[in-house]
């Protein structure tokens, strides 16, 4: 059971909120931003002070939740996370880039809030899902894939979803984290394109990306192998990843794997 001192907990990171609710723990939240209500709707009964993420928060709107603890994630709003510290509530800062750093971070909540062995099995239920995904691709021709989280600038995908993609048989072929421009991404002939832009939802204009950046002789268009995947499923660094992999999974193997929600192919 969660400790009696943390029962009022604040969410600035989606990410957070759905480990909460992956340990049950959601009774606990208080307030959190509307990026979270996006990812886990559950968030939204009413019940709930809506504030502002990690970046825009003011300390005046967190602290009216009256929190026992704040959850949040890189970029932060320093001066906020200063006005937090001051107040005395307890904050937990979280700054993932690889599927390693995410178990730590789901290892941590669970930890401060008490239940250690709950985290273990939220951890422990995602790398079986990884290991059966890359036991099912085992063997087969590994694929250059090029993966995005935002258009303008281009910026290619986080290192944990270059770890997703290995997992699934492909090969992440850009500098995971780096902004990029269209020549560079022509220069690798990737076989397969994603797109997970943040805050964009499923709503990646693929057609029209392709056109503007003269894209269209890459080997990746001529097959249409290019794909948007919904935001929430790459971009939130928790349990929600998995979705993202079988959404990769599927794209990169699609006589392997069914086709799962959230992911949609271009239209040539």
């Amino acid at each position: 059971m969660a400790s009696p001192d943390l029962s009022r907990v604040v969410s600035l990171q989606p990410s957070a909120t759905v480990t909460l609710r992956d340990l049950g723990l959601l009774n606990r939240l208080v307030a959190c931003t509307r990026y979270c209500a996006e990812v886990c709707p559950e968030v939204l009964d009413g019940s709930r002070l809506i504030v502002a993420d990690s970046w825009t928060a003011q300390a005046a709107q967190i602290l009216e939740a009256r929190p026992d603890l704040v959850l949040a994630s890189v970029p932060y709003q320093l001066e906020a996370v200063a006005e937090i510290l001051k107040s005395g509530v307890r904050f937990l800062g979280l700054a993932p880039r690889t599927l390693a750093d995410i178990y730590t971070d789901i290892a941590a909540i669970a930890g401060i809030m008490g239940r250690p062995e709950d985290g273990r099995k939220v951890i422990h239920a995602m790398e079986r899902e990884i290991a059966d995904v890359r036991g099912k691709v085992a063997g087969a021709a590994r694929q250059p894939v090029f993966s995005e989280e935002w258009g303008k600038p281009i910026i290619a995908s986080q290192p944990w979803v270059a770890e997703l993609v290995a997992a699934a048989g492909g090969e992440f072929i850009a500098p995971a984290g780096k902004t990029l421009t269209a020549a560079e991404v022509v220069s690798w002939q990737p076989d397969v394109i994603l797109a997970a832009w943040c805050g964009a939802g499923d709503r990646v204009p693929l057609e029209k990306i392709v056109a503007q950046r003269e894209w269209s002789e890459l080997p990746a268009v001529r097959a249409g192998r290019v794909f948007c995947i919904s935001d929430e499923l790459l971009n939130t660094p928790a349990s929600t990843l998995m979705g993202g992999l079988r959404a990769i999974a599927w794209a990169l193997h699609p006589e392997r794997f069914a086709q799962p929600a959230g992911v949609r192919q271009i239209q040539l």
